[in-house]
Formats: structure tokens, sequence, C-alpha cells
């Protein structure tokens, strides 16, 4: 938010400079990203008045006038600006002035000499608008340095305020904090109770009273038509960052930027039949102030009268009840709308407005009457009209209380690690306009209703550090009481599972734990997700389930430039909801696609495949205890079905591995394959505790054997029915090849087996090999139907 220091001043003036105003401000919480001036230096810009206006007599878009700007003589110049008139009070740049970027000269143009320059408002940097010269009121002084007059001596503070501090988004919420933090008297501006001059009224009805607890009106009729804002309105806009568009509208805008109340003016003529606040029935169209057309969903709040929406409650207002430059009957809007259920709303609709700004954080639920009041008053010294009564309705059990809370006077002390006297306590919260009272213990303390941030004892001390300053806390120095933390043998640290992925190759990515609906939906179809209810933005406002969304989001990025061979990796927490409670597990997951190796004259041009990624995915778990996992085929439908397994861990599911399917590969707008795993981390984190085992002295024997099994018979059980068998001399089993071919029955394949047998009290003969080959041999036959090819 920025504001003007000058403005700031009016409100809150204490005896110091501008550095040190931003200085403390910053300590109390109210952090200041910058600090610039309200101008550029300019020098000899005077307040002139246009004496004459005549055409050029050799163009017919240049005008030759006469200019007094306080000398003894009027001055002759050339304006080419399409709103020069006789009469008009300018900004006049003499000869010699410096203007940002140029310097003014005499100059001859079309055979005729000007004198100086009449300036627009870009031309002395003031604003973006070009389109003719400044207009100055008709009583600025002639002569006066138009610096001086538009009181550009002024710095404009930006400050960068935290979510919670919705209080301080205006000028009365900023002169607040300089109040408590110096010994000044409050001096706001004051806001007169405008009296009913009409007894007109428009119906208000509050449909939905828990998303709008108070809605107050007013309506003006017969207001000036051809009024415009004054010169000193425009500037605090300007310097607030505002443009000026029409009195009505500026002056809510000023409302909002000095009192923090967000407001909107309806052309009365365009309302029909009254005012319901009430949610949109889903489908209902309109057409808002950016000239942008939404279709509402039945969850938003809109403002309506008797026919259509005409606004979007707390969010914008509706072009077609918008005030215009025929309106003569307005009616005026000061609502309070609940933060929790206008949160969020704007970044459904792809909007961010000002009023959306502070409902989503919060705005005093009492500060309604005063802002339409000072509303009402600015209008009637601007455009005039005869206002009507103040027309109000309120639901007082939706209007939110702050609690009353219980501050120890010790827990002061502990948290802060200061001793603060019962009198600067007290003195503080004073400052901070809470209601204060002494108790046995300490004190019972009710923040006003602006501070809807305090709710708890720590949100009080806090609030009490703050005015102390954080910078006025000594440092002490604590006693150490170092010991050493125990650990397990069996557990693995996750950061030696990200070492062992780094040695083969891969980057780490760190990605946000909120994804996409869409991408969520293509990487864990069917799976519920937990929304967020105040999304950063649209496409990341689901809390993710599984890592990958995230990782394919970055793969894109480096496709996206150039970059073909990918290898990366991440751990963090997922989130899945089972009924009221949402379960969080840690994962870890790796995607990778490309080359198998970095391209070079001497290296290979293969591309990654499926045994990459599950070779990886296993060394991960000889860390661990790798008798413990086990693969089965997936049905996993984001998997390729041919190039895909699930990864089960002491018999429960705990993630997959393969190729991602072709379609999703096509969904997600990739060219080429790209392979996959996601595993809990909980399994690969727990090993066997090391043990000694014996070595054999004796030779061992290898047999192979040529098996014939059923296509469907995964290659996995039949060595788990092997290393069942309990024999002391078979120490190994593995599959060194699989055939399917014209030479196998359809529907069967071969795969050959290599048998390790050893004893360890003597070397094995024949027959002790031949028997034990020939139990294995009838425990897979026995089993899986399993004959020698």
């Amino acid at each position: 938010m920025k504001i003007s220091e000058n403005w700031l001043r009016e409100w809150a003036n204490p005896e110091l400079n501008t550095d040190q105003l931003v200085s403390q401000l910053t300590m109390a919480g109210l952090e200041v990203d910058s600090v610039e001036s309200a101008a550029p230096e300019f020098t000899n810009v005077v307040v002139a008045e246009v004496v004459s206006c005549e055409q050029h007599p050799d163009a017919d878009r240049l005008n030759l006038c006469q200019v007094n700007d306080g000398g003894d003589r009027s001055v002759q110049v050339i304006c080419g600006a399409s709103n020069v008139r006789a009469g008009l009070k300018i900004a006049f740049a003499q000869v010699g002035a410096e203007l940002p970027g140029f310097t003014i000269k005499k100059a001859r143009l079309r055979g005729v000499e000007s004198f100086g320059m009449i300036c627009s408002e870009k031309e002395l940097e003031l604003s973006d608008d070009s389109s003719g010269i400044m207009e100055l009121p008709d009583d600025a002084p002639v002569g006066t340095s138009v610096a001086d007059y538009l009181q550009l001596n002024d710095t404009l503070i930006e400050i960068d305020l935290t979510p919670n501090r919705g209080d301080c988004l205006s000028v009365a919420g900023v002169a607040r904090e300089v109040f408590a933090n110096n010994d000044i008297n409050a001096a706001p501006v004051e806001s007169i109770d405008v009296a009913p001059a009409i007894d007109d009224v428009f119906p208000v009805e509050l449909q939905n009273k828990a998303a709008c607890p108070r809605y107050i009106g007013r309506v003006i009729k017969g207001i000036n038509v051809n009024a415009e804002t004054p010169l000193w309105m425009k500037e605090k806009l300007r310097r607030c960052g505002l443009r000026s568009i029409s009195p009505v509208v500026d002056v809510t805008n000023f409302v909002m930027m000095e009192l923090g109340q967000p407001m909107h003016g309806f052309d009365l003529d365009k309302l029909n039949g009254g005012i319901r606040v009430r949610n949109a029935t889903a489908g209902e169209k309109i057409s808002l102030l950016d000239g942008s057309e939404v279709e509402c969903r039945d969850d938003t709040l809109v403002i309506a009268d008797h026919q259509v929406p005409v606004a979007i409650a707390g969010i914008m207002g509706g072009q077609d009840s918008s005030v215009d430059d025929n309106t003569q009957n307005i009616f005026l809007e000061s609502a309070f709308f609940s933060p929790s259920l206008i949160a969020g709303k704007a970044r459904n609709y792809g909007l961010h407005t000002d009023s959306s700004h502070r409902f989503e954080r919060g705005v005093d639920a009492h500060l309604q009457m005063q802002a339409i009041q000072r509303a009402s008053g600015l209008l009637l010294d601007i455009v005039g009209g005869q206002p009507g009564p103040v027309i109000e309705q309120t639901s007082a059990e939706n209007l939110p209380v702050n609690p009353e809370i219980l501050l120890r006077h010790k827990r002061i002390e502990r948290l802060l690690g200061i001793t603060v006297s019962v009198q600067q306590v007290e003195s503080i919260l004073i400052k901070l306009e809470m209601a204060v009272t002494t108790t046995e213990d300490g004190w019972l303390v009710t923040a006003p209703s602006y501070r809807f941030d305090i709710n708890i004892e720590a949100d009080l001390i806090e609030e009490i550090g703050r005015i102390i300053g954080y910078n006025n806390i000594a440092g002490t120095k604590e006693s150490a009481h170092v010991s050493m933390a125990s650990f397990s043998e069996k557990e693995i640290p996750e950061n030696q599972l990200r070492d062992a992925l780094v040695s083969h190759g891969y980057y780490e990515a760190i990605t946000y734990s909120f994804v996409s609906p869409e991408l969520q939906a293509i990487l864990h179809p069917e799976q519920a997700t937990l929304s967020l209810a105040n999304p950063i933005s649209s496409d990341m406002s689901e809390m993710r389930t599984r890592l990958l969304p995230g990782l394919i989001q970055a793969v894109q990025h480096n496709l996206n430039r150039q970059q073909p061979r990918i290898r990366l990796f991440e751990t963090g927490l997922c989130f899945i909801p089972q009924g009221d409670e949402l379960i969080q597990r840690s994962h870890i997951a790796a995607v990778i696609t490309g080359l198998s190796e970095t391209e070079s004259w001497v290296g290979s041009k293969q591309s990654v495949d499926f045994y990459d990624i599950k070779g990886h995915l296993q060394n991960l778990m000889k860390l661990a205890n790798e008798q413990s996992f086990e693969f089965k085929k997936s049905s996993n439908t984001i998997l390729h079905p041919g190039q895909s397994a699930d990864v089960y861990f002491k018999g429960e599911l705990i993630g997959f591995v393969g190729a991602l399917h072709p379609a999703v590969l096509k969904s997600l707008d990739i060219d080429q394959s790209l392979f996959v795993f996601e595993v809990e981390t909980e399994g690969l984190t727990q090993s066997a505790l090391a043990e000694f085992t014996e070595l054999s002295k004796f030779p061992s024997i290898r047999r192979d054997l040529a098996l014939i099994v059923d296509e469907d018979i995964p290659v996995q059980q039949l060595i788990n029915s092997v290393n069942e068998i309990k024999s002391e001399i078979i120490q190994d089993v593995f599959v060194f090849d699989v055939y399917t071919g014209k030479e196998v029955i359809i529907n069967r394949k071969s795969i050959a087996l290599g048998l390790i047998l050893q004893g360890f009290s003597r070397t094995l003969t024949d027959k002790d090999v031949d028997k034990a080959v020939s139990h294995v041999l009838q425990i897979l036959e026995k089993e899986h139907n399993a004959v020698l090819r």
C-alpha cells in the first residue's frame, strides 16, 4: 500500500523526520518497501493564466496564447493542446525551466516565437495523462510555484503489510500505529453526521446474513453532473496510486484510503425495486466495471436489485448500474462482508481489486456508519444534492466479536525475556485502544473492533514487544545444555536416500505443496483432494496427493527450454483426505527422460527405459531391507500397462514405478517417454540391523534351469517359491533369461533361473546338488505348473 507522508501527518505528526518515521514503521511490523518523492524535481514552473488564445497564423492545430505568469507583462506562448482557452489557470514552464529530462528554451514555431511551455501532467511526470494541458482551479494564485501550490514536497511511503494487518490498509490505520509508538494525541479528520434533507429511501434485504451481517446505504438525489473532483483530492488519490475517474468514484476511493472502508456508488435510476444481498444463482452473468463478463457460481455473494445482480460483493461493481456522466441520483453502499466467505472469491474469477484486498484481510465491522457519513459530507461539498436518511440492515448475532483475553504479567516476562512494569503494560494497551480490566494475575483485555488479528494471550504480548521495540530488547547469553541425541541404527536418514539419487545424476527439486486441480486430476485420478480456501492462484488451489504434479511441471519447464535429458527427484509431504481427517505421508518421487548418458562422442545414444528407473529405485531399497520389498504387475491407469509395477513393502502397497501412459503424455503435451517412480518414504528408511554371517570355505556350484511356465506368471513368484525352500545349501536364485517365441507353446514362456548352491561343512557332491535341484523342480511344478524345457 502506498500513502502520502503529508496526508499521514495530517492525522499523526510526530517530531520525526522522514527517515526516522520510516524506520519506526518498519520496526513496528509495517515494513516499508520503498520511499520516493511525490514528484520529480523541476524549477521555474509557476501558476499562470491564459489571457488570450488565438489560432496560429500558419498552423491549424497550434494556438497563439498570451500568458500572465505574474510578471510585468504577458508572455507569448505557442500551444497545441485542444483544451487551452482564455481564462484557464495553467502550469507554465518559463524560459530556463528545468523539467524532467529537458530544459525549456526560447523557440520559433512556424515563424512565431514562443517563450516557455504550457505543461501537461505527463511533462511534469505527475501522471501518464497527455491528452491535454494541466488545468488548475480558478482560485490558484498566479505566479506561485506549482510545486508549492500542489505541495509536491512530499514523500510516498510504500508499506508491505502482512495479511493479518488489514487494519493498516488506510491512512487512519497507519496513523494509529504512529500514535501508539509516539507520545502524541490523535488528530483525525472530523466526520460530521449529515442530516437527511429528503425522506427518500431504498429498501435493503439481507438474504445471507452470515456473509453480510451489516449493510448501510443512502440515497442522494440531484447531484451536479458537471462538477469535478477538487485538485486536492485528485492529488491525494494520485499519490496513493489511484487515478481520478469521477467525483462519486473518487470520493468512495478517498474514503477507502482514508478510513479503510471500501464503498460503492450505484446509479439509483438504474436499480429496480431494492437491494438484496444474496448468493448468486449458478450461471447468473454480470458485466463488471472493468469490461469483463463473468458467470457466477452459487457460492458467490452478490449485491442484486429485484431483477439481476448489480455487483459482486466486496469485489467489483457492475457496469449496468454504474455512475456515469448523466447520473443525477445515487445510492451509496457501505457494508461489512465476512472475510472467511469472501476470501479467494476474487481469484476464482481472475480478479484482484483494492476492495477485495481489504475485505479478504478484514475490515472493521463497526466502521460502515462513519464511512458513509464521511462520504456523504464530501459528496455534498463537491457535487451537491439532497441526502436521504441512512438505511441500515444489521444481523448482530453474525457480527464478529473480539474475545476477552487474560494477559498474565509473568507470561509477558517469560516470552519477551525482559521485565515490563505494570504501568508500562497498561500504558501500551491503552495506546493501542484496548479495553483493559485489572485482575489479580494481570489484566482482562479486549482488542478494538479493527484488530481482528488479536485472539490469544501471545498476540497481546507480541503487541507489547512491538511497541517497546524489538531493537530495544537486550540480548542475553543463555547457558547451553549439550546432550547427544540418540538414533537407531535401523533408521536410514532421508539425506542418505537423496545422496544415492544424486550419485545417479539426479537433481533435487523443491516444488509447491499446492498444485493445479487439472494436473492433479491427470496424475492422480479419482483421488479426493483438499481445496484451499484462499489459494495463491486458481492453478495452485489444491493440496498435492502425490509429488508427481510438481515434478511434471518442472519437466515441462525444462523441455520447453530445450533440455531433453532430465533427472529430477523430490521428497516431501503429501496430503490425503480421509473422512474428516487429513492424512500426511512423506513420499519420495523421481522422473527421468532423455538419453541414459550425457551426450558425447564416446557415450551411448541409448534412451532411458523402465529398467533404468527401476534399478535406481532398487538401489534405494538396498540401503534398507531389500527382502521386504516386492514388485507386482500394476493396473495404475497413469502408467504404461507393459512397463509398470506396483511396489509393496511387507505386503502393503506403498507406490509405483514405470513409464507414463501415452495418453497421459499427450494430455501433458510431452512428446517423449517419461519414466517415474513414487513411493512412501517410511519403508525406505527402515533397515535391518547388520548381523555377522559366516563365509563358507568350500566352493559354490551353479545350476541353470530353463523352465516353461504360463505367460501370466510373474518371475518374482518363481524366485519367491525358491527362497521359501528351507535348504542350507541353496544360497541364491536369480533370473538371467526370458524367452517367448515359436519354439514355446502359445500362452507359455521360458524362464532361465540360476541357482547358487554351497555348503558350509563340506564340499557338495553331485548327489547333493541333484537332490536340491530336484526338490526345487518339484516345488515349482506343484505351485506354478513349471516344467523343464
